[in-house]
């Protein structure tokens, strides 16, 4: 069965060989008739959800990703859900399974294709009315490899190629209006911030001469599967409410909900600074606006985006 990506390549070819053969036709007189595009290319998103206890580290692939979320999930502890476009690496992992959260951030992308490893039943309604490629191994086994150096659940293994899935230039965060440039003026120095939930912890330190902040993942530097050192360009700290959702895991512990529709403070932090903004996204269906306090969109440094879902 056809992906719904694969159904939307298809008919956008079957545009283009339309538009061809039109113009092609309709020569006469000595004249050419060329279609107007005029519109910007669309990202293709891929999203991820990927492990992140401390027996899924270190993560494979997570480096290439446009946007990086960082959520709360059950016990405290934190996932990861990260989007490509622009650049899409051949193995990204470990995956895990998909929550309630991940569905209404994925709603500011036009239709992404969501890689994970499966949901609790009571979720799979949502996730097959939801506006995305829903893309577990059961869809794709092609795709999805266990690894043998580390037990599972922290072994599952997406290869972005079997999909297929290729890179498309087009950067994510741009796509959902995110707008790489200058910084603007103001903001405060800052050496580097932490963030904690009940059994995880995120701190993001500034290294100038590399211009990221370095991440540290439980007090440990957070290192890619290559060896290298996992940083942003720009780190946004976003408040948000966290809500008992009606799920429950295994081990009967209730999935938090962070709501990412509504309004809130945020802190960006880019070039060695922090930027006190506020957040406002007023429909599932709408992205995320980040302003400043003179009421100016805020500006990010180009490279990787972290967004962590910091609970009110």
């Amino acid at each position: 069965m056809p992906t719904s990506r694969t159904k939307r390549s298809t008919a956008a070819a079957l545009a283009v060989l339309t538009l061809v053969v039109t113009a092609a036709c309709s020569g006469s007189g000595g004249g050419t008739t060329t279609p107007e595009t005029g519109s910007a290319p669309r990202a293709d998103v891929l999203a991820v959800k990927i492990d992140n206890v401390a027996a899924a580290r270190p993560p494979t692939g997570l480096e290439k990703a446009d946007i990086v979320y960082v959520e709360q999930v059950e016990a405290g502890l934190s996932r990861i859900l990260a989007v490509y476009s622009s650049e899409v690496p051949s193995v990204v992992g470990p995956v895990r399974s998909a929550r309630e959260t991940d569905l209404e951030l994925l709603r500011q992308f036009d239709e992404p294709t969501l890689a994970y490893s499966g949901a609790q039943s009571a979720l799979r309604p949502s996730i097959e009315a939801a506006p995305l490629d829903a893309l577990p191994p059961s869809k794709a086994p092609d795709a999805y490899f266990r690894s043998g150096d580390r037990a599972a659940p922290h072994n599952l293994y997406l290869r972005p190629g079997k999909i297929p899935h290729a890179s498309t230039g087009v950067n994510a965060a741009e796509d959902i209006g995110l707008r790489f440039a200058e910084p603007p003026p103001g903001g405060t120095s800052a050496d580097g911030r932490t963030v904690s939930y009940a059994s995880a912890r995120f701190t993001f330190t500034w290294a100038a001469d590399r211009d990221r902040w370095l991440v540290s993942m439980d007090g440990t530097p957070a290192r890619t599967a290559s060896g290298g050192r996992l940083g942003a360009a720009t780190v946004v700290l976003q408040d948000v409410d966290v809500q008992p959702s009606r799920f429950r895991d295994r081990g009967g512990n209730t999935s938090p909900f962070s709501a990412t529709v509504g309004s809130g403070s945020a802190a960006v932090l880019r070039d060695g600074k922090s930027y006190d903004v506020t957040w406002e996204r007023n429909t599932a269906e709408s992205a995320t606006a980040f302003t400043t306090k003179e009421g100016k969109p805020m500006t990010f440094a180009t490279g990787q985006i972290w967004i962590v879902l910091v609970p009110k």
